[in-house]
Formats: C-alpha cells, sequence, structure tokens
C-alpha cells in the first residue's frame, strides 16, 4: 500500500483496536492463477499475532490459499472531501479513510475446540449483551453438522501496514473547516471521519 510518511500509523495499539472495531475484512489470495476475494468477519488474536476466520467449504479459495501469503485488509470510515469547503478555491477534491493491510500464511485449521472456539468468540463480539441467542444454547448436533460446511483458517501476521488519511498535509486552520462540514451531516462515515481527525489534531 502507498503511504506518504504523514499518513502512516505505526502504533500498534491503535491499529488493533482499529482490526477490533472494523473487524469485517477483504481477504485476497491467488486462486488458479487469478487474483481472488472474499468478504468476511475475521478475529485477531493479540498473543498468537494471528487472525482466524472461516469461509464456506464451497469458496474453492481455500484449496489453493494455504500456504500463501494472502492480505486481510481492514477498511474503516471513508468520505468525500469537497474544495468548496476550503478558504481557497485552489484546490482539488479529496477522499479521507484509514485501511489496515495485514500479510500472513494461511493455514488450515481442523482442530474443532480450535473452530469452535473461533465461532464462539464471533457469536460473543458481535451479538448485542441483551441478545436472547446464546450458541452454546443451540443443539450440538446442529452445530457440529454446520461445521461441515466451513473451512476454518489461520493467518500468521508477518506484515503490517497501516494508513489514516485524515488531511494531515493541510494547515490545522483547513482541517478544521474540514471537520466542521463532515459534522454538519447525518452521514454516520462523515462524523466518523470528522471525530478521527479531531483525535489526530489532539496529539
Amino acid at each position: 500500500m502507498y503511504i506518504p510518511k504523514q499518513f502512516k500509523i505505526d502504533d500498534e495499539e491503535v491499529i488493533y483496536d482499529f482490526i477490533e472495531k472494523y473487524g469485517f475484512a477483504t481477504l485476497f489470495s491467488k486462486h488458479k492463477g487469478e487474483p481472488y476475494a472474499t468478504h468476511l468477519p475475521l478475529m485477531l488474536n493479540k498473543s498468537e499475532n494471528s487472525l482466524y476466520g472461516h469461509l464456506a467449504r464451497s469458496n474453492e479459495q481455500w484449496k489453493d490459499a494455504e500456504n500463501q501469503q494472502v492480505l486481510a485488509v481492514f477498511q474503516g470510515p471513508h468520505c468525500y472531501i469537497s474544495p468548496s469547503w476550503y478558504e481557497t478555491t485552489k484546490a482539488v477534491p479529496t477522499w479521507n479513510y484509514v485501511s489496515i493491510h495485514l500479510y500472513g500464511k494461511m493455514e488450515i485449521v481442523e482442530d474443532r475446540e480450535v473452530i469452535s472456539d473461533n465461532l464462539n468468540d464471533l457469536v460473543n463480539k458481535y451479538e448485542r449483551p441483551d441478545s436472547p441467542y446464546n450458541i452454546n444454547d443451540v443443539d450440538p448436533s446442529f452445530i457440529e453438522g454446520m461445521s461441515k460446511g466451513i473451512v476454518a483458517f489461520r493467518i500468521k501476521i508477518t506484515k503490517i501496514e497501516a494508513k489514516a488519511k485524515l488531511s494531515q498535509n493541510h494547515p490545522v486552520e483547513r482541517q478544521v473547516l474540514i471537520i466542521n462540514h463532515l459534522e454538519d451531516t447525518s452521514q454516520q462515515d462523515n462524523i466518523q471521519v470528522a471525530s478521527l481527525m479531531k483525535k489526530n489534531l489532539q496529539k
């Protein structure tokens, strides 16, 4: 990923927190000689420096992705930035966003306990605290049957690239103007980008 110096995220905890918050990723590998992508939730295990997930068994990406160097892309909030918001007309449109790229070797996981733990972690993360659903209440034979339709995997992380393009290359006064315009909207991505820009200015 192309990352100008002013947009690079170096803080590991910031990167990990971002992945925890925006866990729905795009997984890229090479399949039958062509680039191939699947959109799926991935779980980060910081102590192992690994990502866990699963693919539908009928999705043939897993058949040749094992032992490949794969790429998982986590995309956060993003939005259009209009030059009409600036104090000058000598400007062009741009786009603000945050994106994290994780590279690593994929390995297929056969251990049923690891697969069960991963499914439990996904449910516990995304179900609301007051949800009546509990995966432990589901008939184990049903879960076992459904599990046969997936292929679990682990990605041992070998490289991380992290980028936050939040108008850092513009004067502070202009960044404030952008924040004000982004906050004057009901679009959630705009509001989230404005919040990230504010935090960036407070550093």
